[in-house]
This record gives structure tokens, sequence and C-alpha cells, in this order.
């Protein structure tokens, strides 16, 4: 169907909505002509989560701009993160053109520059903005096995360790902390700490212990400490309007799985943390989880599991969350169900796999007015998209070829210096700017090892004091049993002598002797 009444006829009454709607743009019915239906998503079906897909260049990053536009007037705080720095711009108004404004007038919009409260983040520290860490206790096992790419066993080891640590009252806050425990546990002592709990292999723990060096080398050590940053600040306001959360991901193609199963766990976060709220007016905060498919690429049939666990329970906690990517067929066919909302930028069908993704991507879409939805899809302009989302009553509307509006900030990255000023004005400084280095269980086993260590030097030198003390007592214990003796002689000879002296017998050889002596001289004489 191309004739532009009968197209209007057919979508507009799909997009005339009871309550509050973000309005995405006007309807087209071929490449050249417009009509005055104006397509909206129902703020209330935002917590159903959404795709926003498309080739390099198409437009993506400019409908997360205008969505996060008017989600912020609408009071809802955003969260997104910022690849390339080309949303860093929210902050500041838009600069007006005639190009601009003839684009705005076709659909309908009447364009004014505006800026809005942007919280700018870096994970880690890197790059401008507050730093956001993560102790690696609330990180947990799952996320990390694969970030590091780990088998299952390797991973039901790290689970082990995790668990091990737990137990033993040892904090992981860092890196540090966690290869302070696997060599623990490859130890000695540590084996005999695991024996009511399962082994650990030695090649198990060497492997993982080379993947963290690996990761930390990646710059990783950056991303986990304390203070560890809290996911409730992604849900504020000022005044009227939501604060946009935006995180700056530099380096991205040097540690793709880093930055997306760190966004997983901001996910899992507060997915954990809030409370069911049920079917809201408005969602407490939308999540837009760009670069999505960094997220699914090798993943493990458990990890699968949690992610499609959290997309389907957080809905429930009032948080939306839009994956972005280049095709659908990036995310697993498990999540790609629960999105109830489909805007679809132009894909390019340069390969026989390109091909195979359009049909697949054609056929996840409800029946459309359009003769060949695919080569709508492959003739799609910049800034133009096939849109189909979820009504009030929770039934996709039909399938819309839109013309989107523009974003009213600036469309490119802010000065460094306006976001310099921005990062240190934020409240948020105050609470996370300076790291914090406490003791953990890094220092735990420092301080027992070298405890230990004490010990054994003090018992070994107690052992040679014994030894020394027991040499000296057998030497003493000889020296007073000749002195006796001697003594004993000496005064037995003296008491002999003093009667021999006494006695009349020596007094009468001795006065002989004396006269004898006396009458020899005498007779000499």
């Amino acid at each position: 169907m191309t004739d532009a009444a009968a197209l209007s006829q057919a979508v507009g009454p799909g997009y005339v909505f009871d309550g509050p709607a973000l309005e995405l743009g006007g309807l087209m019915a071929d490449a050249e002509t417009l009509t005055d239906v104006r397509i909206k998503i129902p703020i209330g079906m935002l917590n159903r989560h959404g795709l926003v897909a498309g080739a390099t260049g198409t437009g993506k990053t400019k409908t997360l701009q205008l969505m996060a536009e008017q989600l912020s007037s609408a009071g809802v705080p955003v969260f997104a993160a910022d690849i390339k720095g080309d949303l860093s711009g929210l902050a500041g108004p838009g600069q007006s053109s005639d190009k601009l404004l003839a684009r705005t007038a076709s659909v309908g919009q009447e364009w004014q520059a505006k800026g809005f409260p942007v919280d700018y983040l870096a994970l880690g520290g890197e790059g401008t903005g507050i730093p956001v860490r993560v102790t690696m206790a609330d990180f947990g096992p799952t996320l990390l096995s694969k970030v590091l790419g780990l088998n299952d066993t390797q991973e039901s080891s790290l689970g082990l360790v995790f668990h091990y640590a737990e137990q033993a009252k040892l904090e992981l806050v860092d890196l540090a902390d966690l290869r302070a425990v696997l060599q623990h546990l490859v130890s000695d002592e540590g084996k005999a700490d695991l024996k009511g709990l399962g082994g650990l292999s030695a090649a198990t723990a060497g492997v993982i212990l080379r993947d963290l060096i690996a990761f930390s080398d990646q710059g990783a050590d950056a991303f986990f400490g304390e203070p560890a940053f809290d996911t409730a600040d992604l849900l504020r306001s000022e005044g009227a309007q939501g604060v946009i959360s935006l995180m700056e991901l530099p380096n991205l193609q040097d540690r793709p799985a880093i930055f997306s199963t760190f966004l997983m766990w901001l996910l899992g976060d507060l997915h954990r943390k809030l409370p069911e709220v049920g079917d809201a007016d408005k969602p407490k905060l939308v999540f837009f989880f760009d670069e999505a498919h960094l997220l699914f690429d090798d993943a493990s049939d458990a990890f699968l599991d949690r992610i499609t666990q959290t997309v389907r329970l957080i809905r429930s906690k009032g948080v939306g969350v839009f994956f972005v990517t280049q095709s659908p067929t990036d995310v697993p066919e498990e999540v790609l169900g629960q999105l109830g909302s489909r805007i679809q930028h132009q894909l390019r069908v340069n390969t026989p796999n390109d091909a195979k993704a359009l049909k697949l991507t054609v056929n996840t879409y409800p029946t459309s007015s359009y003769d060949d939805l695919g080569k709508v899809i492959q003739t799609l302009g910049i800034g133009e998209a096939i849109i189909t989302v979820m009504n009030e009553r929770g039934a996709p509307t039909p399938v819309a070829w839109t013309r989107l509006r523009a974003p009213e900030s600036l469309m490119g990255p802010s000065d460094p210096a306006t976001m310099s000023a921005a990062v240190a004005a934020s409240p948020l400084a105050a609470k996370y700017a300076a790291g914090v280095n406490r003791e953990s269980a890094a220092e735990q086993l420092g301080a027992k090892a070298q405890a230990a260590a004490q010990a054994k030097a003090a018992a070994e030198a107690q052992k040679e004091a014994q030894k020394e003390a027991e040499k000296q007592a057998q030497r003493e214990a000889r020296k007073p049993a000749s002195r006796t003796s001697s003594t004993s002689r000496s005064r037995k000879d003296d008491s002999v002598l003093e009667q021999v002296v006494k006695s009349s017998a020596f007094k009468n050889a001795v006065n002989t002797a004396a006269r004898e002596l006396v009458k020899g001289l005498f007779k000499r004489r």
C-alpha cells in the first residue's frame, strides 16, 4: 500500500493514545511523501523494553538522543552508554540551521533549542566523568567468568572461590583480593580450608590467575574498588526533569566484553535493589544498552539465562531497557521476544548472511501495510526507521515507516571544559571522586601469612633457645659436681693434717728433728 490517505487510515488509529507519549516522528507513505500521522510510544509502556537497530551511520545515536530528551522532560531518569561521546551534547542547547528547520517543519515539530540535566560517568574513572566502581564481590563470579571467557569447569571453580571468601569473611574488593584468595587456596593451608567445600585444582587456579593478569593489563584494576557506585543514584531528578546519566566508554574496541558485562552488572544491581512497583504510569528509569551484541557474543547458556531472567523481571521494578545494536539477530530469541517496541533503521545487504538477517528481521514484524517491508528497510534514509510499539493495551501497533524528529540539544560532543565543570559541580563528585583503599582479602591474608611466619619464627627461636638451655644445664650440672668433690677432698685433707699436727707423736717427732738439726749444725761448726 503506497497511497498516503489509505496508509494514514490503516496506520494512524494505532498511534492514538490517551496517556502521555514520546513523539518520534511523522508517518511516511514513501521516500518522498509524509502524512499527517504522528508516530508515538506510550510512556507507560516503555518498561516493556525495546530495540533500536540499524547499520552504522543510519541515525541510532540521534534516536537515543531524541528519546532521552523527551523522557527527561517527562521526569523520567535515563541511563545511556556514550560510546563515541556524541550523546554528551545533551547538556547543551542545539544549534539551528536552515536544513534542521526544514526537517522539523516536515514532521510538524516546533523545534526549540534546549539543554538537559546530565551526569557524566566514567567507568573506573577513565575519561571525563564521575568514577563508577564496583567491588569484586558485588560483580560476582558469573559476570567475571563471562569477561574472562572461562569454560563451565573454570566458572564453577571461580564460584567456589567466591563462596569460600564469603564463608571465611575475606572481603573481595578488587583484583588483588581475588588473586590473593586464589593463591591461598592452592597453598597447603588453603587446601586444608577447602576440605569441606570441594577441591580447586592447581591447573584451574593457574588458568584463572593468568586470565586475571591479562584482564588487569587491559586496565580492569580501575573498575574494581571502593567507594562502590550505588545504582540508586541513576534515579535522580532535577526539579521536574529526570537526570540523564551518560557513561563514557573509551577504547571500547580494545576491551568490549568488559564494558558490556559491566552494563549488565548495573542492570542486575538495579533488579536486586529496586522494590516491586507493577505497571506504573511511567518508568522509574529507562536504560539504553548500547553495543548490545557484545553482551551476547560467546555467552554461555547460564549467562543467557541470567540476562533473560533479568530483562523479564526488571519490568516489574519500573525499569525499561532498550537494546541498541546493528541487527535484531544480534539479540537472542529469548531476549528479543520480550522487547515490545522496535525502532529499525536501515539494514545493508552486502553478503548472503546480511540477506538472511534481513529476512529474519522482516519475519519478526507484525503484518504491515507495505508491499515489500524488506525493500523498505534497505532503502530507509538517515534519520528514518520502521517502527512498531506496544499500545496502551499491550498490543503491537501497525508497522510505520517514520521520519524521526530532530533532537533539540546539541547534536555532537560537548566542549571538554564544559564537561569537566559539570563533573566538578555534580553532587556525586564528593561521594565517588576519591578512591578508598581499606583492608580487604589481600591485606587480611597478608596479615595472616605474616602472623603465621612470625609465629613459626618464634617457635623455632623458642626451640633453639630450649636446646641451648638444655646444653647449658648439662654444662652447669657437670661443673658443680667436680667443684664439690675437690672441695670435699680439700676439706678432708685439711682435717687429717690438723689432726696430725695436733697429735703428741707429731709434736715429739718435730722436737726430736729440731734437736738433731741443732746438733748437726754445731758438729759442722
